[in-house]
């Protein structure tokens, strides 16, 4: 039985990396691979996902654990970036260099290499990535990138296309996904406060906080703003069960990749809140209307647009995105 060791952003109880992380962990399983993550929250994962969990900066620990794997995957999500936080991105580059250092198999696993701004950090992270045995990633400049400086990889989807999504009545309900962030402003929730009130009133409204840590007090604040326009609006703030409640929505505005990626999949008449580039890039490649931080937009024509996306096309351009496994399999089988 091959040991596989995952080191990612695991135990937040972030809805993407979580979602990342369940893919993986089910598809190891069906290659019968013996699963031990890193994890904030070691007791969290070993329940959810029934694996073994080390905590991630128990480092004598990490250690053991990569000293006795066969394989190191570090992935999914953008861990190789200094923009949220050069401390992080040490952390899973000496995580890697472990890895390399006990001459185990490291793969990167659909990831989002980049920005990395710091000329040292850049320097290690191209350099670590060269001596993998794969790397994978998800996106076009991830792949630019890593060429640029002479790192062979391979484009691969996000590996969330790869779950499965029950088709749901969809109920007339609008969701909100927001999270906190560097460039969130009251107005764009303003703006949105009064885009759903003028247009979605006679609806329910569910408020999605996909990171409480994060996103909770965030979504209670829009919720009240929203409840300020208009007392009468009915509103729920989700936190659980996220894909099926995605899945039986009408419309999605979200800020999220992953949220926005679930209800694309689902058929969801989808508009995105454009924080960062992957967001930006997915709502370009799908179709879909797309909301600056600043909301310059007129909101007229962003409500015209989501009432003319079409389900089929939704799910037609999910259905050409399909993780590829193959790499990946050929070197677990032959890891042991």
């Amino acid at each position: 039985m091959v040991k596989a060791v995952i080191s990612g952003y695991y135990g937040f109880k972030n809805f993407g990396d979580e979602t990342i992380l369940s893919v993986l962990v089910d598809h190891l399983k069906y290659l019968n691979a013996d699963i031990t993550v890193f994890s904030s929250d070691p007791e969290f994962t070993r329940k959810t996902y029934g694996v073994n969990s080390v905590k991630s900066f128990d480092m004598p620990k990490v250690i053991s654990a990569v000293k006795s794997c066969d394989v190191l995957i570090s992935g999914g999500g953008s861990l190789l970036q200094d923009v949220t936080s050069l401390k992080s991105l040490v952390y899973y580059s000496l995580v890697i260099a472990l890895g390399l250092l006990f001459n185990k198999k490291v793969i990167i696993f659909a990831q989002g290499i980049g920005p990395v701004n710091n000329i040292f950090a850049r320097f290690i992270v191209m350099n670590l990535l060269k001596l993998c045995t794969l790397v994978t990633v998800r996106d076009e400049a991830s792949l630019e990138l890593l060429r640029k400086y002479n790192v062979n990889a391979k484009l691969v989807c996000d590996p969330v296309y790869s779950i499965d999504v029950k088709k749901s009545f969809q109920n007339g309900t609008v969701g909100i996904q927001l999270r906190d962030f560097k460039t969130m402003n009251y107005n764009l929730l303003h703006r949105l406060a009064l885009f759903i009130t003028e247009h979605f009133n006679d609806k329910k409204i569910e408020i999605f906080s996909l990171q409480t840590s994060q996103d909770f007090d965030l979504c209670k604040r829009f919720e009240a703003l929203l409840h300020s326009l208009n007392a009468d609006i009915k509103t729920e703030i989700v936190t659980d069960d996220i894909i099926n409640r995605i899945s039986g929505l009408e419309y999605m505005i979200g800020m999220r990749f992953h949220a926005l990626l679930a209800a694309i999949k689902s058929g969801i008449k989808t508009c995105a809140i454009n924080y960062d580039i992957k967001v930006e890039k997915l709502a370009t490649d799908a179709s879909i209307p797309l909301i600056s931080m600043d909301a310059h937009e007129n909101f007229d024509e962003i409500f015209s647009k989501m009432q003319n996306l079409r389900r089929d096309e939704l799910l037609r351009y999910a259905g050409t995105k399909t993780f590829e496994w193959s790499d990946f399999d050929s070197l677990l089988i032959t890891a042991e």
